[in-house]
Order: C-alpha cells, then sequence, then structure tokens
C-alpha cells in the first residue's frame, strides 16, 4: 500500500515537471532518480538537485539576456524578475496545503522545479541569437 502510494506521488509529481510552456525537461539524471526513488524523502531530494540545476540554468540566462540590454531595458527586466519571485514564492506555497499531507510537499517542491524551468526558457528565449 505504501508503495503504491509513493509511486502515485511520483507520478503526479512527474506530470507537474513535465509540464513546462516552452519544452525545456529535466534531466536525465533527474528522470533516473526518480525511477530510483522509493520515498518522499526521495523524490523531494531529486527534484531539489534538478532544481539547483535548473536555477544556475535561469541564472546564467538571466546575466546572458541583461548583458544584451540597455540601461532601461534591464530595469524592466530586473522589475519583471522580482515579480516572477513573488509569484513563484506564492503559487507554490499554495501547493503546500498544511493538509494535505506528503503530497502536497512533493508538489510543492515540483511546482518550484516546474516555474524554475519556464522562466529558464522563457529568459533563453528572449535572448538575441
Amino acid at each position: 500500500m505504501q508503495r503504491q502510494r509513493i509511486r502515485h506521488y511520483l507520478l503526479g509529481a512527474t506530470l507537474l515537471v513535465s509540464a513546462t510552456a516552452y519544452g525545456e525537461e529535466p534531466s536525465q539524471s533527474h528522470a533516473a532518480c526518480m525511477q530510483k526513488a522509493i520515498s518522499t524523502l526521495d523524490i523531494i531530494t531529486c527534484i531539489s538537485s534538478e532544481y539547483e540545476r535548473q536555477d544556475q540554468r535561469l541564472n546564467e540566462n538571466y546575466q546572458r539576456l541583461r548583458s544584451q540590454l540597455s540601461s532601461r531595458r534591464r530595469e524592466q527586466l530586473l522589475t519583471a524578475q522580482r515579480a516572477w519571485i513573488k509569484y513563484k514564492e506564492a503559487n507554490c506555497a499554495f501547493y503546500a496545503d498544511p493538509e494535505g499531507g506528503t503530497l502536497a510537499r512533493v508538489n510543492a517542491n515540483a511546482c518550484v522545479l516546474n516555474e524554475t524551468i519556464q522562466r529558464a526558457d522563457e529568459l533563453e528565449n528572449l535572448m538575441k541569437p
């Protein structure tokens, strides 16, 4: 029964993480990690590791885009980025329903990863070739 519940959590987290707007998907190492996960802690550890990779990609894309912009546009980007961070935090906090049990923790972490992937893709798509 416990294994079946964990597989259900894993499926939910995988679906949430895979639903990106621009097509970047979590790495193969993330997929392999999720396949081996047998507990909620394992799943959250997999998501956290992939989040680190994607957050680094987001920051690199942000800096590269920033370097292509005028100072006025850099300020606009900074304002947009700050608004996105607030949105991400509020949106993903909603998934962390205190009455949602361990699935809520998994989904909240998956939300942060998914939002980060989407934003990294968005910043990458805004750059000049």
